[in-house]
């Protein structure tokens, strides 16, 4: 099996071949303790990936670097929507849909949850695509109010805890499967932003 070349930060030179490849079952294992909601601890998976502890610590020094590369994935496409929403003829459109994505995307990958919670990002690369998506978010939102379409006096500062709490009333009573959670994360989405939106 081949791997692609790794490149862990912006300034960082490519993996060799087996680096890369220890990179990937790191991460495959992360991914799926995450994905069972268990906590990551580094000796448990250097054991569960088959490598040592010392190669865990080299590619990841805490718990919060792997998941944060598990999230990078996540972020990059949240990024590429944001994108998307913003080359949009329609601003009210472009930010709900955008907005409707998040919430799907963060309910439907475990890992991004965390990560937008921390307030401090353990890679350069997290912090870059956290960056990016907070300032297309509120480039979104200025684009509606100028439309005239989003209630002025809202702004980004006021919308990111209100999101937040939209994810936390659609995961405080948990619905069986993930779809159903996405439908009342949209549900209760859809009666955030009829409060946002002007007529």
């Amino acid at each position: 099996m081949s791997y692609p070349v790794i490149v862990v930060s912006m300034t960082a030179a490519p993996l060799r071949k087996d680096a890369a490849r220890n990179w990937h079952r790191i991460v495959e294992v992360g991914r799926r303790l995450v994905e069972e909601g268990t906590p990551i601890q580094l000796n448990d998976v250097a054991r569960a990936a088959e490598v040592g502890v010392a190669t865990v610590y080299r590619h990841f020094p805490t718990p919060e670097a792997l998941v944060e590369a598990i999230a990078v994935p996540g972020l990059e496409a949240q990024v590429a929507r944001a994108e998307e929403a913003l080359a949009g003829d329609d601003p009210w459109v472009s930010l709900r849909d955008f907005l409707y994505a998040a919430v799907e995307a963060q309910i439907t990958d475990p890992s991004l949850p965390p990560v937008f919670a921390s307030a401090e990002s353990a890679l350069p690369r997290t912090a870059e695509l956290k960056e990016r998506l907070v300032g297309m978010f509120g480039q979104l939102l200025e684009r509606a109010h100028a439309a005239g379409v989003a209630d002025p006096a809202v702004t980004t500062a006021d919308l990111v805890p209100l999101m937040c709490g939209v994810m936390f009333a659609a995961t405080v009573h948990p619905a069986p499967s993930a779809p159903d959670r996405v439908a009342t994360a949209r549900r209760y989405l859809t009666v955030l932003l009829d409060g946002l939106r002007t007529r």
